[in-house]
């Protein structure tokens, strides 16, 4: 920023920009109806979508050369006449075939065109003159040619110079021109870049040296021949920093916000004072706390001792003992005489929670019981008039806690396991049990239930799916996290090799050889059924031809998304009693499920996986005593990045890892398998590639809402209309303002 510019140039009010920006794109001059609709499919419906629709590439068009200076491999312009031109139809490709000859005075360049657009032959006649720019190679005999040239008619006494310039591309709707494009861009830019409402605080943006949003738009779009298209192509310049930090700050402000309005919500609080209960337990435990697991613990202990309900994460990989923790946190509530109720996604895991806890309560002299929706009617009443009264302390269930009726008045601690797989309203509803009323009816109520002055529980939440801290503090920015980065000693890491699909019978060997030990094993496949756009093999398909061929001699199960719940409930129960010795799946295999006689885990097709969900399914194995090994076969079509990348799985076992170069590799979206409710949609943002700006927009945010909790002063009223506008919906944020 240059000194004595304003930072924030527009005079405009907030509300008047942001209502100018969503302009309808059918009424920008050269849009209309149709052309609307195609950009509709890109998802730019407004102004403001067309004005973050950013160029995903740049190319260097400042120098043009004489056609005799080419270069073969590199992307070049030229400026010459057309001298040939001719058009003609192909059979067997069924489509026509374009080609030209461009010359000048030190040579000619051939120029082909393989699609031929209606619109392509206004500008191309014979004897025009053209700016043709692309990638050059070697064409038939000595003559060099460009194939699918970008190119523009230079009207007579036109300066080539104005050709000389750093030519932002686009991702476009498919027949759509690239010039069509870039004019929209540049009229977007001219009419409405100046309302970009920006409004940070100027003295966070000269701390940061950032340039004023509109500028910043208008230079993303519009680079200057002086920019330089290294860092606009690596999105470095002055120009995508600015933009991506305005991302970053409105969505941790807001989280921020969140996490704040949460803070001063009524808490209960948890004193060490008693420990009778967490004492008597680290005697029981039959092996000593992972450092990690100690952290933890104590973390979770200090949050329980504030005055504002607690909601923490805690992620860690299958076997870092997340359960432990989750029981000692249980035992501080119970112990300072309040209840706690352990909430689980299926009755497979809640079962399991129960019996490895189950002990311990009895040991402790602790009522328990497991709820879930398969208990008989008689005593599902029974439990549920037990847990009203008090008798039961500690309970475990799955959604049917949250159903109509059951009521947990003395309730402290929520624990959510795979929280992922749980909607943000089933957490809310968790944490309501201790009220009277039915849950989904008071969450109705919206924010002014959570106005009064009753005591919140403290959350917990649990995940055995390790992310990056960058997207941590996106996806749970608005509360605290705790990693258990360390495994338990003596826990072996599974084998894991990587084989072509060549060598599919020999992985099937080595599964055979498990199984005739007395093992059971994985098969995992990427589709349920055949497809006839993608060329994998299927779950149902395989299940009937491994069943009749291979392993005819095996108990064999399916298991897939496209069954029920109760059916993949039933036929997980037959694995992990053993009556069932190889199942093929989808990747609905249940986490978390302790199979310690399952060794062997066979994914088909890896490379359309991520690493992060190639480690959850390693993670299914291993659990027992014997060695365990996880074979991946990747198929051609995945292409050397691709196997390079399935080359971390051979070499790494450590989950927080893995994620982060799954996030470096294909991103956010990818990492997680789904796109989960609360991970951001940034238009320019990476997380993986901009981590450094996004704490940097953190530390900025919280910072603010330091000084000003409520953004209530002067300077926080734009911040405030940018920030409902933005995120008020996403996050929650309806009383902003």
């Amino acid at each position: 920023m240059e000194k004595g510019e304003e930072y924030n140039s527009t005079q405009v009010p907030p509300k008047d920009c942001l209502r100018a920006l969503q302009t309808p794109l059918r009424f920008l001059k050269g849009v209309g109806p149709k052309r609307a609709a195609q950009l509709e499919g890109l998802g730019l419906r407004t102004v403001e979508d067309l004005l973050y629709h950013l160029p995903f590439r740049y190319e260097d068009r400042r120098a043009i050369k004489k056609i005799r200076q080419a270069v073969i491999g590199a992307e070049e312009s030229f400026v010459g006449r057309l001298v040939r031109l001719q058009k003609r139809y192909i059979p067997r490709m069924r489509r026509q075939l374009l080609t030209a000859t461009l010359a000048d005075d030190s040579g000619s360049l051939g120029l082909v065109w393989y699609r031929v657009r209606p619109y392509m032959m206004e500008s191309l006649a014979a004897g025009r003159t053209l700016w043709v720019h692309g990638k050059v190679e070697q064409g038939m005999g000595a003559q060099k040619r460009i194939v699918h040239p970008e190119f523009e008619a230079l009207e007579s006494g036109e300066d080539e110079g104005e050709k000389e310039k750093i030519q932002p591309v686009y991702l476009r709707p498919t027949g759509l021109p690239m010039a069509a494009m870039r004019r929209w861009l540049e009229l977007a830019v001219a009419e409405y870049a100046s309302f970009l409402p920006s409004f940070l605080p100027e003295s966070i943006a000269r701390r940061q040296g950032l340039i004023d949003l509109s500028a910043a738009i208008t230079e993303a779009h519009c680079p200057q021949k002086s920019a330089d298209p290294a860092s606009l192509n690596r999105f470095s310049s002055p120009a995508h920093r600015s933009i991506i930090f305005d991302e970053f700050f409105y969505l941790q402000l807001g989280l921020g916000l969140r996490r704040r309005r949460r803070a001063a919500l009524p808490g209960i609080r948890f004193t060490g004072a008693g420990r009778s209960l967490t004492q008597k337990m680290r005697a029981l435990l039959p092996f000593t706390l992972t450092r990690a697991q100690q952290r933890v613990v104590e973390e979770i202990y200090q949050d329980m001792e504030a005055l504002r309900p607690m909601q923490r994460l805690i992620q860690g990989d299958v076997g870092s003992g997340k359960t432990i923790v989750g029981w000692l946190a249980a035992l501080r509530a119970i112990e300072n005489g309040f209840q706690a109720v352990w909430m689980a996604p299926t009755e497979l895991l809640a079962e399991q929670h129960y019996r490895n806890l189950r002990g311990f309560a009895e040991s402790l002299g602790l009522g328990s019981a497991l709820l879930t929706g398969s208990l008989p009617p008689r005593e599902r009443k029974e439990t549920v008039r037990r847990i009203e009264t008090g008798e039961i302390s500690f309970v475990v269930g799955t959604h049917a806690l949250i159903q109509e009726g059951v009521r947990v008045p003395r309730m402290g601690l929520g624990v959510v396991d795979e929280q992922h797989r749980f909607g943000v309203l089933q957490r809310m509803a968790l944490q309501q049990l201790s009220r009277c009323g039915e849950p989904a009816l008071r969450i109705a109520q919206g924010p002014e239930f959570h106005r009064r002055a009753e005591p919140q529980p403290d959350i917990l939440l649990m995940s055995a799916t390790p992310i990056p801290r960058s997207l941590a503090m996106v996806l749970y920015g608005d509360m605290e996290v705790s990693s258990l980065d360390e495994m338990p000693p003596g826990r072996t890491p599974v084998a894991t090799r990587l084989f072509s699909d060549a060598s599919r019978e020999e992985v099937y060997r080595l599964a055979r050889d498990e199984l005739g030990k007395g093992h059971q094993a994985y098969l995992v496949y990427p589709l349920v059924e055949p497809s006839e756009r993608v060329h994998l093999r299927d779950a149902t398909q395989m299940a009937e031809e491994l069943s009749r061929g291979l392993f005819k001699e095996f108990r064999l199960g399916l298991i897939h998304g496209r069954m029920s719940a109760e059916e993949r409930e039933q036929v997980m129960r037959r694995f992990k009693e053993g009556d069932l010795q190889l199942l093929v799946a989808t990747t609905v295999i249940e986490v978390g499920i302790d199979i310690p006689n399952a060794t062997v885990m066979v994914v088909e097709h890896a490379e359309r996986f991520g690493l992060s969900q190639l480690h959850q399914l390693r993670g299914r194995v291993g659990r027992g005593e014997d060695r365990a090994h996880c074979f991946l076969v990747h198929y051609d079509g995945g292409g050397p990045d691709s196997l390079k990348r399935l080359r971390v799985m051979e070499s790494e076992s450590d989950g927080f890892r893995i994620a982060e170069a799954d996030l470096e590799m294909r991103g956010p979206g990818e990492l997680l398998g789904t796109r989960q409710s609360g991970l951001a949609d940034f238009r320019l943002a990476n997380l993986a590639r901009d981590s450094r700006l996004l704490f940097e927009a953190r530390k900025e945010a919280l910072d603010w809402l330091a000084q000003d909790p409520a953004l209530s002063r002067k300077e926080s009223r734009a911040l405030r209309e940018v920030l409902k506008q933005r995120w008020g919906k996403r996050l929650q944020l309806g009383g902003v303002g």
